[in-house]
């Protein structure tokens, strides 16, 4: 039997963050699944291990073991973390040795009685379809290109229909509800793209949906304007959202405008938190991380939150803002573009190790989320991570 592996980027960079060290990229959501379920579902296989110093010993729900890079042993594919697949399936038959995308390689090939070692570009290739991602910020690029599919896909399922009380704009049979709650008097606008709720999500009244946008198992939406966006399992929402991936189990409760942005694993945003999305010279959005520049080639870019940030009431981001895994937002009258990971307030004090997981923990109570000791000891890595960088 073929064996996957997920290769993550190496070194993977500060294009990476506020995740790099902190989860790995094939557990990110490009579209409506996470990169490591693209593949597993183009290749109709299980990933054997994700390969990837930076969050060696991760651990958290169902994903597999990550661990350094080292020989792989064939039958077996490599594939990329920063590339994306389609929906397509990939036949990956000899004589194929690589698999690649508008000339890059994204996928290697490793026959039975032959190990591979590292990424190269020898051998016969296959071109398959998806999206390149260059950091972080490529995961709205992908929401963009992938998520009217990845919700189209779901029009054969088993859905319960339009609730009672609903307003439906477009066909009825883009409402796809999988024994979610809805109460009466939410709006569905399905003109551009299918609305999918997973099974034990709910969304109350007062709230407008807007498709392609899909809302994980559990998730609750409160209320407000939602559009093009995608929410994990766990996550209450609320206000106005568009363009945007929440990974699971974020809040955003309140009020506020999220457009264009990334929201991390356990992430609370603060009443009326707001992100900037748009530069007032309408031009490219650059990220800058503690002295680097990155040009992200998008013009409408938000904030990119990592695992476990929180902000105040109030917050206001800049453009293209990073804010670090564990950091917590506040005490700044102009929130700066890069907040570090695990910052306390804006001024250069940290979070202790010992603060972080008393909270973590006390989070992950609130999801009713079992508190392991390998969950402890892959966030306490995450942190020690931090200080060593």
């Amino acid at each position: 039997m073929t064996s996957l592996y997920l290769l993550e980027p190496d070194p993977v960079g500060p294009s990476w963050a506020p995740f790099a060290g902190v989860r790995p990229v094939a557990e990110l959501r490009a579209g409506l699944w996470r990169i490591r379920e693209r593949w597993e579902g183009a290749l109709q296989r299980d990933a054997t291990a994700i390969l990837g110093g930076h969050v060696a010993g991760f651990n958290e729900f169902d994903e597999p073991t990550a661990r350094a890079l080292m020989p792989i042993e064939g039958p077996a594919i490599v594939a990329a973390s920063w590339f994306a697949p389609s929906g397509s399936p990939i036949e990956s038959t000899a004589p194929v040795r690589r698999l690649s995308h508008g000339g890059t390689t994204v996928g290697w090939v490793i026959p039975a009685g032959e190990h591979w070692e590292r990424p190269g570009d020898d051998g016969p290739g296959l071109e398959v379809d998806g999206v390149l991602l260059r950091g972080t910020y490529d995961l709205v690029t992908a929401l963009e290109r992938l998520l009217p599919a990845d919700c189209a896909d779901f029009r054969a399922a088993p859905s319960t229909g339009v609730p009672e009380g609903s307003i439906v704009l477009g066909d009825p049979a883009d409402v796809i509800c999988l024994r979610a709650t809805v109460e009466p008097g939410v709006v569905f606008d399905v003109r551009t793209g299918p609305v999918v709720i997973e099974e034990g999500a709910e969304v109350r009244s007062g709230s407008r949906l807007e498709g392609p946008t899909y809302v994980g198992a559990g998730t609750r939406v409160l209320g407000g304007f939602i559009r093009g966006s995608v929410f994990g399992p766990e996550c209450r929402v609320r206000g106005e959202i568009a363009a945007s991936v929440f990974l699971g189990y974020g809040n955003k409760a309140h009020d506020g405008f999220v457009g264009h942005s990334v929201v991390g694993h356990w992430v609370n945003l603060g009443a009326g938190t707001t992100t900037s999305n748009l530069k007032n010279t309408y031009g490219p959005v650059r990220l800058e991380l503690d002295g680097v520049r990155i040009e992200t080639g998008r013009s409408n870019l938000g904030t990119l939150f990592g695992d476990h940030a929180k902000t105040a009431i109030g917050t206001m981001l800049p453009t293209g803002a990073v804010v670090g895994a564990g950091a917590n937002v506040f005490g700044a009258p102009v929130t700066p573009k890069y907040v570090p990971a695990f910052a306390w307030g804006c001024a250069g004090e940290r979070v202790t190790e010992a603060g972080f997981l008393d909270v973590a923990r006390r989070v992950l109570a609130r999801r009713e989320v079992a508190w392991s000791d390998a969950r402890q000891e892959s966030l306490r890595r995450t942190y020690q991570r931090s200080r060593a960088g």
